[in-house]
């Protein structure tokens, strides 16, 4: 009998990669959709509500026992804890730099288009920047890391890993999670008409794809899903700093 579901969710599912798919399409199709109109329509605030939403997954869904199975536990591996910043800090600037050399400043930059949700106004003085910085980055390294990790890393990737073992089950999570970010970039909105992006959503998707497994491993070696978090929380940091202070915006 499976311990990691709660009483009432036993009589309509198990433990497996059936669950998984289930919560797949229950919270990252409508995610997807709801990027889409943010992008188009400019209004964001339904994005914070799916990540909310995807954070409270775990403890709808799974029991105590279920949510220490995830890796919502403590973690004393502080070397590793601060490795997966550095990492995640490095990584985002690496992507950086790949979208600055073969894209420049056009909207097939992941990171210009991006930056474009946040509305930085062309004619900014220093303080207000810094200001608006830190509001986004604390955003930013909050709500999206906590709720894709708890989600992504956390319950999905059980529910395969319990039936596909913890190998494939990354493989499986992490594609959700690069697939799953189309709608932040390679699918875009300009002049009022979606374009897609061949090229450089595929270098998107790769790159999404890959900096997944890493936020994988720092949860496997931190003993801790905290090890994920502080890994993308550290990720985006470099996004938004590098969109603030690098971009020509």
């Amino acid at each position: 009998m499976d311990t990691e579901l709660r009483a009432f969710w036993q009589r309509f599912f198990e433990f497996n990669w059936k669950f998984g798919v289930f919560l797949i399409i229950l919270i990252c199709v409508p995610r997807f959709l709801l990027v889409l109109e943010a992008n188009a329509t400019g209004n964001y605030g339904y994005i914070g509500i799916i990540m909310l939403v995807s954070a409270m997954a775990p403890f709808l869904f799974l029991t105590q026992s279920g949510r220490r199975d995830i890796g919502i536990v403590s973690s004393g591996n502080y070397g590793w804890l601060l490795t997966a910043f550095v990492c995640g800090l490095l990584i985002s600037l690496l992507l950086y730099v790949a979208g600055k050399i073969c894209y420049g400043n056009s909207y097939e930059n992941w990171y210009i288009y991006i930056g474009k949700s946040y509305r930085i106004p062309d004619h900014i003085d220093e303080k207000t920047k810094s200001i608006l910085f830190t509001v986004m980055a604390v955003t930013g390294m909050t709500f999206s890391p906590v709720g894709e990790e708890l989600f992504f890393r956390g319950i999905v990737h059980s529910s395969f890993a319990k039936s596909i073992g913890n190998t494939n089950a990354s493989l499986v999570d992490s594609t959700a999670f690069a697939l799953t970010h189309i709608s932040h970039f390679g699918l875009i909105f300009l002049d009022g008409q979606w374009t897609l992006l061949p090229l450089p959503t595929i270098i998107w998707i790769i790159s999404m794809f890959f900096v997944s497994i890493l936020f994988s491993l720092f949860k496997k070696y931190s003993g801790s899903i905290l090890g994920s978090i502080i890994c993308h929380s550290a990720f985006n940091l470099g996004m938004i700093y590098a969109i603030f202070y690098l971009l020509k915006n």
